[in-house]
């Protein structure tokens, strides 16, 4: 016995510290490291350095910014996550999904050009330290509620406006300024379609082809990396042999700017309160959507791996990236499932698997930055496409339209939302959605009334049937009292106080959850309704949590503690039994006909039984 004591408080500790927020965790990974250890993870290191390091480059293009943004994010990142993390399951960097919500943002704003360069820092701050405020105070279990609807129709709206956004490019297309969604950008296109340059858009159909050939056949390769170097490497010698003096001219094939990163330097966010204020709401949405792309991530290959994912604590790392992003001239930074499952599957075994990937990322930005002129605009912009592309999820968006009308409405009021306004928008309009549809759906206490007949059987009565005697009528109370079903449970319950014969109600609390003030509220009225009616109220089967809400609230004494008949485990129909002696005691007759009221919407197979 003593040693299973001893097990279980083992077992409560360890649970009690792995839920404990640690703000040093590195040293735990460093206790047990070994050769074996270093081995496989010099290998993902260098494998996701290949991946980060050309995908960096992509996702500041997607953002609107240098090139050299993404490449720092991505370095920063995967330096930094490591010290405050705990698992090797998420690989940091900048994503899809946040740079789209970054460029959408600005534009949003109308913000660009010098003015959002100098925003950037702040903005990324106060993601970052959005994330770490919400892993204090253990948030992360709170992106279960946020319904996959929603993310599958912001995903599918963002991966159209990364395509149109990058089409321009590949088109050589001369456009002023970018669209801040998917309809102002479709719009500025075919304003300027007329301008399509050809040498770009050959080049443009050279990338893709090799881009499809290599990611058909030889899919464990660097195919972004190679088709850069591919590309860049035939259009400089096309160029030079040729003659073609393209380059910089205003009708020429534009290339990337060099990285000169002897320049990167230390850059704090230039505070304004002007500048939060407006930044505040866009800082929110990234926010959010960097804890639900990392910590889904996480939990996914967790599942994946039979590891097990302290949420908490990967949300703590993810928002100290970002804090170091901020001041590193990095983006936002969050999980990314190519890279996260390319370290898992290189054979990356713990943090510093990261590290070393971020280290050589680091390095590189050093030896081949300046290797960045050569590469064409156009060759980019379409690798970024043909990622747009891969995030629209036919068979995520099959499912959610076909499971419930409720998914269905969620992703559609996601999706058209992102298409016509600034995706941080579409976030917040396709979470609220689910919340209404959600709570909506949990508060509906219709019932309807079941008596027993001559036979014996329970049976539907019929709405018009009056009670011929005095009668004491047993209300099966079933799922929501919050706030959301408050209102409609008055109502129900005064529809049927309304019966001329009925003297008496008890009601059956065994499974009705979740009393809340307004819930509380809800009942005193039905209480002074039903004294004016001359009806009298009874509970039975109330649990601990309810009988606690109601001393709290003052409702124990207005009903009455003779009245209130708390739940019996070990013998459920004892409590109601109570109940309709007390109800009989207070009719003082014991001839009484009963009747039962069900919810039908949340028990339609439930029988009922005869206390």
């Amino acid at each position: 016995m003593a040693a299973l004591l001893q097990h279980v408080r083992t077992g409560l500790r360890s649970a009690r510290d792995y839920n404990t927020l640690d703000f040093w965790p590195l040293r735990q990974s460093l206790k047990a490291y070994d050769r074996r250890c270093f081995n496989g993870d010099l290998r993902a290191g260098f494998n996701v350095a290949l991946l980060a390091f050309p995908q960096g480059m992509a996702y500041a293009l997607i953002a609107g910014l240098p090139i050299q943004y993404g490449i720092y994010g991505s370095a920063i990142a995967a330096i930094v996550a490591p010290v405050f993390a705990k698992s090797h399951l998420i690989t940091l960097g900048p994503t899809n999904a946040t740079s789209v919500m970054l460029l959408s943002a600005f534009a949003s704003l109308g913000i660009f050009g010098a003015d959002k360069l100098s925003m950037v820092p702040l903005l990324i701050f106060m993601v970052g330290l959005f994330i770490v405020v919400g892993a204090y105070f253990k948030v992360a279990n709170l992106v279960q509620y946020i319904s996959r609807s929603v993310i599958t129709g912001y995903i599918t709206a963002a991966a159209l406006l990364i395509i149109t956004n990058q089409i321009p490019k590949s088109l050589g297309l001369e456009i002023n300024g970018k669209g801040a969604t998917f309809y102002e950008s479709v719009i500025l296109m075919s304003q300027a379609i007329h301008s399509v340059h050809w040498p770009t858009v050959l080049v443009s159909l050279a990338t893709a082809g090799l881009f499809f050939v290599l990611n058909k056949k030889f899919k464990s390769l660097p195919n972004v990396a190679i088709s850069l170097l591919a590309i860049s490497a035939l259009t400089e010698f096309v160029i030079e042999s040729l003659h073609l003096k393209l380059i910089g001219s205003e009708s020429g094939i534009q290339f990337l700017p060099g990285i000169n990163a002897a320049d990167w330097s230390f850059q704090a966010p230039d505070f304004s309160l002007g500048d939060v204020h407006t930044l505040a709401s866009p800082a929110l949405a990234i926010a959010l959507l960097c804890i639900l792309e990392g910590i889904s991530i996480g939990k996914s290959l967790a599942a994946r791996t039979g590891a097990r994912l302290d949420a908490n604590q990967a949300m703590f790392s993810i928002g100290m990236a970002n804090i170091a992003c901020a001041f590193f001239s990095g983006m936002p930074a969050s999980g990314s499932l190519t890279r996260s499952s390319l370290n898992v599957n290189s054979g990356g075994s713990t943090v510093l698997a990261s590290y070393i990937s971020g280290m050589l990322v680091f390095v590189g930005a050093f030896i081949l930055g300046p290797f960045t002129q050569f590469v064409p605009q156009c060759t980019l912009a379409v690798l970024v496409i043909a990622i747009g592309i891969s995030l629209i999820d036919r068979h995520a968006i099959r499912i959610v339209n076909l499971t419930t009308k409720s998914d269905a409405v969620v992703f559609g009021a996601t999706f058209m939302s992102g298409l016509f306004m600034p995706l941080d928008s579409a976030i917040y309009i396709g979470v609220g959605t689910s919340i209404v549809l959600f709570l909506k759906k949990v508060a509906r206490p219709e019932m309807v009334e079941y008596a027993f007949k001559d036979d014996g059987q329970l049976a539907e009565m019929d709405k018009f049937e009056q009670r011929a005697i005095p009668q004491i009528s047993i209300v099966h109370v079933e799922g929501e009292l919050f706030f959301g079903a408050a209102d409609l449970f008055r109502d129900q319950m005064r529809r049927i106080c309304e019966e001329p014969n009925l003297k008496i109600v008890v009601l059956k609390m065994r499974n009705a959850h979740h009393l809340d003030a307004t819930g509380a509220m809800a009942l005193e009225e039905l209480l002074l309704y039903m004294g004016e009616k001359r009806r009298y109220l009874i509970l039975s089967e109330v649990k601990a949590d309810m009988v606690r809400v109601l001393k709290n609230s003052g409702l124990f004494d207005e009903i009455e503690e003779r009245n209130i008949f708390t739940d019996e485990p070990s013998n459920p129909t004892l409590s109601t039994a109570k109940a309709l002696k007390r109800a009989q005691e207070h009719l003082g007759t014991t001839t009484v006909d009963v009747s039962i009221y069900v919810d039908p919407v949340l028990d339609k197979t439930k029988q009922g039984e005869r206390p």
